[in-house]
């Protein structure tokens, strides 16, 4: 007896050191087990308590008083499937009649507390079925990203989400997007997990970074063309609105518009065109979009509205033409002067690290998603990285992206380096190598080293 006490002593402390140090192996070891028994033992009465159950049918209750017996008790939603994952539990429910997906939504953090998760999120699959993830510890906290995601053309994941699965960006499904965030605030590592993810892809990456050059020509090697100046920028801009032209003219002369070829085969952007046809897609990386569209003199000016003209153009067209547009930025505001707007309104996908000011919140979600607002302002200073993400259709999670520093970034993209296209349109912006005196010139003419 004195060793079975010993040994279950020993099983609770092991327990309550991994839950304090490893949360992710306490939960695989024990918390699924323990959470999954408590979800099905009081499924009925947490229901009941948090009013997601419906009054028995008429027939039953008729049935009930005819034969003397027990009036049924109310029905909550039917469980069709109880999954256990890396990060907590998914709950398949059917719901009654007269249920209402904002019904199980509205009642996340009552279910929360009575199942004694950490965070519940639902979401409707199909009418009248549910999905309910719960997850049992932070795992925003420490981001572990799962060994194995989905793969798929020009589709990469880049961050987790609060609910304990991937967070993709997919330039299919949202070939644009806008990502904001403060110093400090993660948003360079959110950058380099995205060239991390498209750097083993067949595609071509452009990058715009007027500070100089210090956020992307460390990763030129992977790089069609850079830019490190907004004179620069406003040329190579110009350059990929022309290859948006000509892609354009090869997509209406293979279009294939004739009686014998089904509708499905006419080509109306890239992805219709033959595999040996078909133009390398484009991702343009926009590091800081404010210092394109600040001005000083009537020069600045003119260069501004070219620039601006141009990303308008591409956001509007560029996404049959292959070419995707991921604008990032410390501040983006109406005060940047005409058209920013109209670009916005373009950039389906918004991602808002923390801000320093709720105007910049407003312009990432107000038009989307008005309760995002607040979220995005309330993140903390010390949790860099954690983000919150969404799209034109209003929904919104927190992600948060796991930490790649700038030399792992440097190692995925020399290791690439072989898969960088050479275009036609591009080629007097691509950088030479990777070495720095050769990617600013500026460096050879400073006073320092005079």
């Amino acid at each position: 007896m004195t060793a079975l006490t010993v040994a279950l002593v020993l099983v609770v402390a092991a327990a309550g050191l991994l839950r304090w140090r490893r949360p992710a192996w306490y939960w695989l070891a024990f918390g699924v087990t323990l959470a999954a028994l408590r979800v099905l033992v009081r499924y009925r009465s947490v229901m009941d308590a948090c009013g997601l159950t419906v009054p028995p049918a008429r027939w039953r209750l008729s049935l009930a008083r005819a034969t003397n017996r027990p009036i049924p008790e109310p029905r909550p939603p039917r469980i069709r499937r109880l999954r256990p994952t890396r990060t907590g539990l998914v709950l398949r429910l059917k719901l009654r009649p007269g249920q209402d997906v904002f019904d199980i939504a509205a009642a996340s953090d009552r279910l929360r507390h009575s199942f004694s998760m950490f965070g519940v999120t639902s979401r409707e699959v199909r009418s009248g079925v549910v999905e309910v993830r719960m997850t049992g510890y932070d795992v925003l906290k420490r981001v572990q990203m799962p060994a194995e995601t989905e793969t798929r053309a020009m589709r990469v994941p880049v961050a987790l989400r609060e609910d304990g699965s991937v967070h993709y960006r997919d330039y299919r499904a949202i070939p644009h997007a806008l990502t904001l965030g403060a110093t400090e605030s993660g948003k360079s590592v959110y950058q380099r997990n995205l060239v991390a993810g498209l750097a083993p892809l067949d595609v071509a990456l452009v990058g715009i970074d007027c500070k100089q050059g210090v956020e992307l020509f460390p990763l030129a090697r992977r790089f069609s063309a850079l830019a490190d100046s907004p004179d620069t920028a406003a040329e190579l801009l110009d350059a990929l609105v022309a290859r948006m032209a000509d892609v354009y003219r090869l997509i209406r002369t293979q279009q294939r518009i004739t009686v014998d070829v089904p509708d499905a085969e006419i080509a109306a952007d890239i992805w219709d065109l033959p595999e040996e046809l078909r133009p390398t897609p484009v991702v343009v990386l926009v590091d800081e979009v404010a210092e394109l569209a600040l001005y000083a003199t009537k020069e600045e000016e003119r260069r501004r509205d070219r620039i601006i003209t141009a990303l308008v153009r591409l956001a509007q067209l560029g996404r049959a033409a292959g070419i995707y547009l991921e604008i990032c930025g410390q501040r983006f505001g109406s005060e940047l002067g005409k058209g920013i707007t109209m670009l916005r309104a373009q950039l389906t996908g918004r991602t808002a690290h923390r801000l320093n000011d709720e105007t910049s919140a407003n312009m990432a979600f107000g038009d989307i998603a008005p309760d995002a607002v607040l979220a995005a302002i309330q993140i903390p200073a010390e949790l860099r990285g954690l983000a919150i993400a969404g799209d034109s259709s209003g929904g919104w999670h927190r992600i948060r992206a796991p930490h790649t520093s700038l030399r792992q970034a440097v190692n995925l993209c020399n290791r690439y380096a072989d898969r960088t296209p050479d275009l036609r349109e591009l080629a007097p912006f691509r950088p030479t190598n990777g070495s720095a005196t050769d990617l600013v010139p500026s460096a050879k003419a400073s006073p320092a080293t005079a």
